[in-house]
């Protein structure tokens, strides 16, 4: 495979190259009960009908509409029909049944009268006006069918899908194995939170931040501490990395005295397929193939991670899952500030949204977008994107967007 280790691509390029090279995982059987978030990995076919019979939509009573051909009609009540414990016996001329909602609709009632329109009197049930053959009647199969397909492959299951799935009797899913994504910081200046630090070092963030999305995207993250500018530290945390699908490192990856992830790895085999984005923040962005794993550097500017993260991360594991590719959806929005021209990278601008007055989404972007701040960060409802060479705009103009909450 060639490399390409000092072009500057564009996203759509970048994107392209890490999807190409990332495969779909191999599959497992799991209890329904742990199937939450997770992938499925083939159509799933129900095992039943349901409702399996016909039941009752109200509490009422069973009916033969033909007894209700001329109203009011008094009716013989002769038992009971509540839900799991219907009423066995047929209902004859001139006779209803006391039914509970869920509850199976006897034979020989083709309708439901709700409590509230009828007058009872000992075992006496008046009717005063007739109803239509299945009124408040749920017949079998209203739902769905034994063999209907409900849910396919790819589908992220969440409380309604898994609620489905129970409801088709399937206790056991076949899903995707979640990804095992190794994370690796580095940098002398970090250490982790809580632990005593100097007058020069910072807190360690990227990493848990990352951790926090791939285990939301269905990922389980392996969290590989901290490196130290230091190459035989790189090299001996890399080189008991087993059993892995996909490693990233935070920070070392761009060009400086103490960027050592690109030639450090080289060094250890990495195939570098390209190594600058023409995106800001994130132009310092290695992706390439070590030991059979895809690998991702990501910059160490906590903002500049995360973008990249969401932006190539996030559509990596998706692939990995066979789950569709959201990463890059946009939505038009309304410019809620002037902003300058852009030059040949493409922008994404931390920004607030908001409803105009119109009913429209209005994108305003904060003043300052160094990728440092953290904090501007984590207020950041959506991305702006400027594209390449993309024209000033002023305040009412529109824009694409991408909203974070698509990530996080």
């Amino acid at each position: 495979m060639k490399k390409i280790t000092d072009t500057l691509i564009s996203v759509d390029d970048a994107l392209q190259k890490i999807l190409s090279e990332v495969r779909k995982l191999s599959t497992e059987d799991i209890s329904i009960s742990d199937a939450r978030n997770r992938i499925l990995a083939i159509d799933l076919a129900s095992r039943v009908t349901q409702p399996p019979t016909s039941v009752s939509a109200m509490d009422g009573y069973a009916v033969s509409v033909d007894d209700l051909a001329t109203t009011p009609t008094s009716l013989t009540q002769i038992g009971v029909s509540a839900a799991g414990n219907g009423f066995k016996a047929k209902i004859k001329a001139g006779q209803t049944v006391r039914i509970f909602t869920g509850a199976p609709v006897p034979d020989g009632a083709n309708a439901i009268i709700i409590q509230e329109d009828v007058e009872k009197s000992g075992d006496q049930v008046i009717v005063s006006n007739p109803v239509p053959i299945g009124k408040y009647i749920r017949p079998a199969g209203l739902d769905f069918k034994k063999d209907d397909v409900l849910l396919t492959a790819g589908t992220r299951l969440n409380y309604r899908n898994l609620a489905l799935a129970a409801a088709m009797n399937l206790p056991w899913l076949k899903v995707i194995r979640k990804p095992r994504v190794a994370i690796l910081s580095t940098g002398d200046e970090l250490v982790l939170p809580g632990e005593a630090r100097g007058s020069e070092q910072i807190i360690s963030s990227n990493n848990i931040g990352l951790a926090a999305l791939v285990a939301a995207e269905g990922g389980l993250p392996i969290n590989l501490g901290i490196a130290k500018d230091n190459p035989d530290v790189i090299k001996d945390i890399i080189s008991k990395i087993s059993g892995i699908d996909m490693l990233v490192t935070i920070g070392g990856a761009s060009v400086g005295d103490y960027d050592l992830i690109k030639s450090v790895l080289s060094e250890e085999g990495l195939n570098i397929i390209f190594s600058r984005v023409a995106m800001r923040p994130g132009k310092p962005l290695i992706f390439g193939m070590l030991s059979g794993f895809p690998m991702l550097g990501l910059p160490g500017n906590p903002v500049s991670a995360g973008i990249t993260a969401a932006l190539f991360l996030k559509p990596a594991m998706n692939k990995m899952l066979g789950a569709e590719v959201t990463s890059h959806v946009t939505e038009t929005a309304t410019i809620g500030c002037d902003l300058n021209p852009n030059d040949k990278r493409q922008d994404y601008l931390r920004a607030t949204v908001s409803i105009g007055k119109m009913g429209e989404t209005i994108a305003t972007p904060f003043d300052k977008q160094d990728s440092s701040m953290l904090a501007t960060f984590a207020k950041a409802q959506c991305l702006v994107i400027r594209p390449p060479f993309a024209a000033a705009l002023s305040a009412g103009q529109p824009a694409e967007i991408i909203r974070l909450d698509n990530f996080y």
